[in-house]
């Protein structure tokens, strides 16, 4: 199945901004039934077989963010504009995804990297990327997709507050 982010509205079924209920009820029809894991936490993740973890992140009654992590087979995928984000190699996606906005490292972990006009944040553990055998960090493992001010610092919280009184 394919897994196509549209920020800022949301991945699937999924669409940022509803209701804790309806994101429930749209997690769960994620989940493949003939192959529930042991590891699903209703309401808050799903595992499919692929292995790709898809998570949901609700705060006052509301989706604010959803992510998804790498999957071990290439049964599922997560797309941006036709780009696979956990089969091209992370340093390959950051340049690909430079094409279409403002994407930079982020300043608290450089091997992760963060679209901040599409809201999309890119995540692995360490940098590896002259090693293809290294997955964990020749790739990207995760892949998040929130709200508008999701990751703000309180300053950029207060600021956007300000823009919109």
């Amino acid at each position: 199945m394919d897994f196509d982010l549209a920020p800022p509205i949301g991945v699937g079924p999924l669409r940022i901004g509803m209701t804790r209920q309806s994101a429930n009820t749209a997690l769960d029809s994620l989940r493949d039934l003939s192959a529930v894991s042991e590891f699903d936490r209703p309401g808050q993740h799903v595992f499919r077989p692929s292995g790709l973890m898809i998570s949901i992140h609700c705060t006052r009654d509301m989706l604010e963010a959803v992510e998804l992590g790498r999957p071990s087979t290439q049964t599922d995928r997560v797309t941006f504009r036709d780009l696979d984000v956990f089969a091209i190699p992370a340093c390959e996606l950051v340049q690909r995804m430079s094409e279409y906005t403002s994407i930079e490292a982020d300043p608290d972990d450089p091997a992760s990297f963060i679209a901040s006009d599409l809201l999309l944040s890119f995540w692995r553990p360490f940098a590896a990327d002259d090693e293809p055998e290294e997955e964990q960090g020749y790739f990207f493992n995760s892949v998040l997709l929130a709200r508008p001010g999701y990751c703000d610092t309180p300053a950029q919280a207060a600021e956007r507050l300000q823009q919109s009184l």
